[in-house]
Formats: C-alpha cells, sequence, structure tokens
C-alpha cells in the first residue's frame, strides 16, 4: 500500500465503519444517533464484521475485498438510497425540519455507495499491484542498487577457449 489515495480511502472506510457502529450501539440502547438510523439492525451487525474483513483485504491490495465491500454495502445502502432519491423528488421542494432524519439518512447512504466504488476504482487503476507484487524472499537482493556490482575496466573480459 504504497499510494497516498489507498492510505485516504482506508481511512474513510475506518471512518465511516466507526460511525456505523456508533449509530449501531445508539441504535440498540434505544435512541438515534443524531436522527441517523440503521437500515435494518441485525444486517448492520453482520456488515461490521464483513467490513472489517474487507478492510484488511483492501491493506493488502486484494480485489476481492473490494468488490465484496461494494456488493455488500451496495445491496444495503442501494436499495435504500434509491427509495429514499424517490421519495425526496416527489415529495414538496421544501425543507422541514420533520425530514431532516430521512436528508441525513439518505446522505449517510450516499456515502455507503460511494466510499466502496472509489475503493474498488483506486485498486483497478493501482497499475503497480498486478506489475509488481512483492516477493520478500528475492526484493532484498534485486530491489537493492546499494549491493549491485560496479563493472570497471579490471573486469574480467576475457574468453577462454578449450582446444
Amino acid at each position: 500500500m504504497k499510494n497516498f489515495s489507498t492510505w485516504m480511502l482506508v481511512m474513510f472506510m475506518a471512518m465511516f465503519w466507526i460511525l456505523r457502529i456508533i449509530i449501531a450501539f445508539t441504535y440498540e440502547l434505544g435512541g438515534n444517533f443524531g436522527g441517523i438510523e440503521p437500515i435494518n439492525q441485525t444486517m448492520e451487525i453482520i456488515l461490521l464484521f464483513v467490513v472489517l474483513l474487507c478492510m484488511v483485504l483492501v491493506v493488502k491490495r486484494k480485489l476481492i475485498g473490494a468488490l465484496i465491500y461494494l456488493l455488500a454495502y451496495g445491496m444495503y445502502f442501494g436499495t435504500s438510497l434509491l427509495t429514499a432519491i424517490t421519495t425526496l423528488i416527489s415529495a414538496d421542494s421544501q425543507v422541514d425540519i420533520s425530514n431532516m432524519g430521512m436528508y441525513l439518512n439518505t446522505i449517510i447512504s450516499l456515502f455507503g455507495i460511494v466510499i466502496p466504488v472509489a475503493v474498488l476504482l483506486d485498486i483497478l487503476v493501482d497499475k503497480n499491484r498486478k506489475a509488481n507484487p512483492k516477493n520478500k524472499k528475492t526484493d532484498w537482493f534485486y530491489k537493492n542498487e546499494q549491493f549491485d556490482r560496479e563493472m570497471d575496466e579490471r573486469s574480467d573480459k576475457n574468453n577462454y577457449r578449450t582446444m
């Protein structure tokens, strides 16, 4: 994980994951976190563990981690986002306090879709993931130019023939 973009996306993943933990915990205690409520509490808890595994796979630059992350959050937040957007479009254009929780849930669902798409695109665009894979057994020798042998005029240039 050498790219700055990857580090930033993993940090956004972790912050969003912590936010989802707080939302699930406050909902379990009987409240809501600033009007934000989970869509499905049991699915939310399952997704928390799935996303933890996906974060580890994304740090290791595995494409399957980004795909699982996008699939899980796409199924969870995608349906909610579509229904919320259609509800907001068909509703009146005035913003009132009673709908503020719906607006917040829509924004959180939008972040829940944008972050996995960005993670998947980051892993797909990274050219070094497949071109220069890490091999700890040989990289210590081949990737260190300081140990390369300098050739000079005293080097053996004879071509020996056997007769």
